[in-house]
């Protein structure tokens, strides 16, 4: 897993409060408690807030590879819009975030049945190229997840992702990456990514459930129906992807109706994800769990 690791600041009514979080790290955790061995290779800092990135991986089973901060461990401040979706405001950790890729993890990609990667700088050059040398050869699954506020460049941002991403296993895409990105059709981004030789492209599309389309055909699935209210939906799409993600570990589904599978069994762990706060992968079967890990350690 290669992608971004931080603290969310939420502010909201009932005051302000710290959980770990960041889209790669969802994943990361979620793939563990799925019960795959997972390596995070993240930028985290020597401060309180890398101790506390570094403690909540530990809790769950995750190896973390860092790379160096030195501007600090990165931070959202997360506030409510008046939609109720979350607004980032990102300090300059993150939005100048980047990853170095030792030997330690080099070996770790190169022993890996799968890479992940999500919340990515593409839109720095540099990193970009650092990221296609160590992914020569590599299964590769991806989610741009470009956030606003970390944005620098849209177009470099396109060019980046569209170079790693050629040939991957898999891409997830929503439809808030197609509105940032492309020109908001999230069917047409759909259709271009195939082209570029990605093998299966996930989209999801938040109430109107998620689309699968792969060389076996095109499965569709709506959003779960479960038990209990929904808290949260930030970690919908982190929860989506570990689950899809943890179904290729050990070889893509032979047939479509196996991709449909994949796709309503990750539906519903996207569901039971959205009835606890915070990013931290839930299952159906384990909705009655305590909140261990919910707010970080």
């Amino acid at each position: 897993m290669i992608g971004d690791a931080l603290i969310d600041e939420i502010r909201d009514e009932s005051g302000v409060r710290e959980l770990v979080g960041g889209a790669a790290l969802n994943v990361a955790v979620g793939l563990r408690r799925l019960g795959i061995e997972t390596t995070l290779i993240a930028m985290v800092g020597a401060d309180e807030a890398g101790d506390h990135i570094r403690e909540y991986l530990a809790d769950h089973g995750v190896t973390l590879i860092a790379s160096e901060a030195p501007r600090g461990s990165s931070r959202a401040v997360v506030q409510r819009a008046a939609n109720g979706e979350p607004e980032y405001v990102f300090n300059e950790a993150a939005q100048r975030r980047s990853i170095r890729y030792t030997p330690a993890a080099r070996a770790a990609i190169e022993s890996a049945d799968l890479t992940v990667v999500s919340c990515f700088p593409f839109d720095a050059a540099a990193e970009v190229g650092a990221l296609g040398d160590v992914l020569a050869g590599a299964r590769v699954a991806i989610d741009p997840n470009p956030r606003t506020g970390m944005l620098a460049d849209r177009e470099e941002f396109v060019r980046g992702f569209e170079r790693i991403a050629r040939g991957a296993q898999i891409v997830k895409v929503g439809a808030d990456d197609a509105a940032t990105l492309y020109d908001g059709d999230l069917d047409a981004l759909r259709a271009r990514l195939r082209g570029l030789g990605v093998q299966a492209v996930l989209a999801t599309a938040g109430s109107d459930g998620a689309i699968i389309e792969t060389d076996e055909g095109t499965s569709v699935a709506p959003i779960s129906e479960l038990p209990g209210r929904v808290i949260d939906t930030v970690g919908a799409g982190d929860a989506t992807l570990a689950a899809v993600a943890a179904g290729l570990v050990s070889g893509a589904p032979s047939t479509q109706e196996a991709w449909r599978s994949l796709l309503q069994r990750a539906m519903d762990i996207a569901a039971a994800t959205c009835r606890a706060e915070g990013g931290l992968l839930r299952t159906p079967e384990s909705l009655s769990d305590a909140d261990r890990g919910i707010r970080g350690s």
